[in-house]
């Protein structure tokens, strides 16, 4: 069984930063895709970056230039750097991972709350 835990979280102004972090249970092979979703209230989930089994990092155009996401394999960890925080980038913000060898995400953390105020 996988296990994902996200933290990090919390209340900032708008322009303000925050890093999230999601520990895996799992050696995060090269083999596996990363990845952070959100959801907002009243909204579907939506994804906000993938680093892809070749290390490639993809975003959602809402956040390109002021997210960054990151693994350290050593750490068994994914972080999510978020700049210049607008308020509509409040929501719940989860971590998944995928089956080894493939990218279709099987795993989610419990998700962790970000509300940016104006």
């Amino acid at each position: 069984q996988v296990h994902l835990v996200e933290s990090g979280g919390g209340s900032v102004q708008a322009g303000g930063s925050l890093r999230l972090s999601c520990a895996v249970s799992i050696y995060t092979y090269s083999s596996n895709c990363l990845g952070w979703f959100r959801q907002a209230p009243g909204k579907e989930r939506e994804g906000v970056a993938t680093i892809d089994r070749d290390g490639s990092t993809t975003y959602a155009d809402s956040v390109k230039g002021r997210f960054t996401a990151s693994k350290d394999s050593a750490k068994n960890t994914l972080y999510l750097q978020m700049n210049s925080l607008k308020p509509e980038d409040t929501a719940m913000y989860y971590c998944a991972t995928s089956r080894s060898g493939s990218c279709l995400f099987a795993y989610w953390g419990q998700g962790t709350q970000v509300t940016v105020s104006s």
